[in-house]
């Protein structure tokens, strides 16, 4: 016998609740806020929106579906299932947060403040949820492309938007970098950084480096099986060159880097603190992702 469905909610923390945590009171929150010239009645407002489409968004759940929550800090401890149907109430970055622990399930991004998120990720409104989750399971979705950072350890690292290798602290980063499909081509490199990005992260950070460097690459769409790679401000030396800055990776392609640094790190989506770790010598290699993000338009 088949498990029922399981609505899993994923939200975050507001800004609202964070102030209160860190100052102890509405109260103290506000004063805090008034002494800068601040209302926090603005902030408390965004909060009693997210609230009102959560529990919209719970009480629009078929009630032969089992539920959960988890909260945004939670997902690298959290355990997806087959059956889950993923429900993320709030930005577009949530989404982009929750996708690299998931394989398949289908993902209904609910929008708390329309106009002022884009809307690429969470589609839908609250009011949408009650029409829409009874047949998420098996309604048509957007396969969205991920790329992938494969270590020579076997680490394994996913995302929606773009992956980024370098410095933790994003100082100089030196390594070798080169394209597999390229002939064997590699340069010695020192930058702050190398990032690769999908069509979906077209929109964000590889769109503001592609804008830096002219528009050349024409950006990919979300769900083309091409990627941008960018060096971030690549340092020319005797021992170290600049030829090798950006390029497209089709689906098969990948982009390889030896470490030539202490400690280098690969992460994801913005999530420093989920990154894998990478030292003198190791290998690894980026390019799209078997794995695809299955959003509900």
């Amino acid at each position: 016998m088949s498990l029922a469905p399981r609505a899993v909610l994923v939200h975050r923390t507001t800004e609202y609740e964070e102030l209160v945590a860190r100052h102890g009171t509405h109260g103290q929150a506000a004063f805090f806020l008034s002494s800068r010239g601040r209302d926090i009645e603005e902030i408390a407002e965004r909060h009693r929106r997210t609230k009102r489409a959560l529990a919209e968004v719970t009480s629009a759940i078929p009630l032969t579906w089992r539920q959960t929550r988890v909260e945004r800090t939670d997902l690298d401890r959290f355990l997806f299932a087959p059956e889950d149907v993923v429900i993320v109430v709030g930005q577009d970055g949530l989404v982009a947060n929750v996708a690299k622990y998931l394989a398949g399930q289908p993902v209904v991004g609910i929008d708390t403040e329309p106009g002022r998120n884009p809307g690429v990720l969470v589609r839908h409104r609250p009011t949408d949820a009650a029409a829409l989750l009874p047949s998420a399971r098996d309604c048509a979705a957007d396969e969205l492309t991920m790329v992938e950072a494969v270590a020579d350890d076997t680490q394994r690292l996913l995302a929606l938007n773009e992956i980024y290798l370098g410095a933790a602290g994003h100082q100089t980063a030196r390594y070798r970098l080169g394209l597999e499909d390229d002939g064997g081509v590699v340069e010695a490199q020192a930058s702050s950084g190398v990032l690769i990005g999908t069509g979906t992260g077209a929109t964000g950070w590889i769109r503001s480096v592609w804008g830096e460097r002219g528009g050349g690459l024409p950006l990919p769409g979300p769900t083309e099986d091409r990627l941008l790679w960018f060096v971030r401000e690549a340092w020319p030396s005797p021992a170290t060159g600049t030829a090798l800055v950006a390029g497209e990776l089709a689906a098969g392609d990948r982009l390889s880097l030896v470490v030539e640094s202490e400690r280098l790190v690969a992460f994801g989506d913005g999530i420093e603190n989920d990154a894998l770790e990478l030292t003198w010598g190791q290998t690894v290699r980026v390019g799209k992702a078997e794995t695809a993000l299955r959003l509900i338009g």
